[in-house]
């Protein structure tokens, strides 16, 4: 099977109900725990595309720094979103589930198994 990575909160109970999912499969992905290491704003970016869903669609719009940030401006660009959520990894929703297959934001976790070899 080809690398799997998760984008991990150990803190957040879905995210450690999708690595136990992974986990339950035989999977030892790379676990990347992005509040203490959080990808970069390509990284982001190209994580986006491989969910086939906009940039957007990886925000936790419910965080005060969402607003606080005026992210809710439709006007902003994918760079200046990736930018935000590098800066201010909160702002990043979990858990993401990267395969060679693609990406997917594990909200419900089961969606994680369409990337899934």
């Amino acid at each position: 099977m080809s690398t799997v990575t998760i984008y991990h909160n150990p803190r957040c109970s879905t995210s450690r109900k999708a690595l136990d999912l992974l986990r339950e499969r035989g999977i030892g992905p790379v676990i990347v725990e992005y509040l203490k290491h959080p990808p970069s704003a390509a990284d982001l970016k190209r994580i986006a595309r491989a969910t086939s869903q906009p940039l957007h669609a990886l925000l936790r719009t419910k965080q005060p720094e969402y607003l606080e940030q005026g992210l809710d401006d439709a006007s902003l660009t994918d760079d200046q979103l990736a930018a935000a959520m590098h800066a201010t990894p909160v702002l990043i929703e979990r858990p993401i589930v990267v395969t060679a297959k693609g990406a997917r934001l594990g909200r419900p976790i089961e969606r994680i198994l369409e990337v899934l070899d």
